[in-house]
């Protein structure tokens, strides 16, 4: 599954030579990131795409289309991953009210799916990544802060302060016992 900058979505399948299917063609906003869900199911179903200030959420039937969109920043959207189901997401962007980091619920209609909004980086979220087990969120910041939220009890725990330029990249470990981050340096 790929998004480009021109903002086409396609899809490719290992052993053929052309895409087997075409989302959306270009002319529209780019693309920053693309994901399955945890499971793997989804992307026959729904596929999730971050554009430039929103989220939109196709539905893969004979004719692609957008589901629902949501504005999640009024400023720019960068990121976003699944919250243990398909439902709940978490996104990653810049907006002047600083709410960049954001939960929303894409089962209640759009005006109401907002679930909660964080400020953790003043001048915008770059990238998250989601530990399950510890049902923590991890944010990397554009001014090389990394943010842990603890989604139970709905608050940051740590402000890190990872690198001296954007965070562009996290991953976790299996086991969720450490976590790295990679900046633009």
């Amino acid at each position: 599954l790929t998004g480009a900058q021109d903002g086409s979505v396609r899809m490719f399948e290992w052993g053929h030579a052309q895409q087997i299917t075409c989302f959306r063609s270009g002319g529209n906003s780019r693309v920053t990131r693309m994901r399955f869900n945890y499971q793997g199911n989804k992307v026959t179903d729904r596929i999730f795409s971050i554009y430039t200030k929103s989220v939109s959420l196709l539905i893969k039937n004979f004719f692609p289309s957008i589901f629902q969109t949501w504005q999640c920043h009024n400023k720019t959207a960068n990121d976003f991953v699944f919250i243990s189901s398909s439902s709940l997401i978490a996104t990653a962007g810049l907006s002047s009210d600083n709410r960049n980091i954001c939960l929303w619920d894409t089962l209640v209609s759009p005006t109401n799916s907002l679930v909660h909004a964080f400020i953790c980086h003043d001048s915008g979220a770059t990238v998250l990544a989601y530990a399950p087990k510890h049902q923590l969120l991890i944010s990397g910041g554009r001014k090389g802060f990394t943010c842990i939220i603890d989604l139970r009890q709905k608050q940051q725990q740590q402000l890190l302060q990872s690198h001296d330029s954007p965070v562009k990249a996290i991953a976790v470990d299996p086991t969720e016992e450490y976590f790295v981050t990679g900046s633009a340096e």
